[in-house]
């Protein structure tokens, strides 16, 4: 029986989504993805990434202010 994951760190987040860990931690730096601080470990809910990419499916994660947060 395979697991599955309720929650990522920055590393698994990135490899989850395809997106890069640098961007990954620039957008929660931003205050765009809400995460989970555990000692210095952060940790991303899949439900947020999953909607964190549908909401900015068509927005440039680069730019700052087109980004819909979540």
């Amino acid at each position: 029986m395979s697991e599955i994951k309720m929650a990522f760190t920055v590393d698994e987040a990135a490899a989850y989504t395809g997106i890069g860990r640098n961007t990954i931690r620039q957008l929660i730096s931003w205050k765009k993805i809400p995460v989970l601080h555990i000692g210095r470990k952060i940790i991303i809910r899949r439900d947020t990434l999953e909607e964190f990419i549908m909401k900015n499916e068509k927005n440039d994660l680069r730019d700052k202010d087109g980004i819909i947060n979540v």
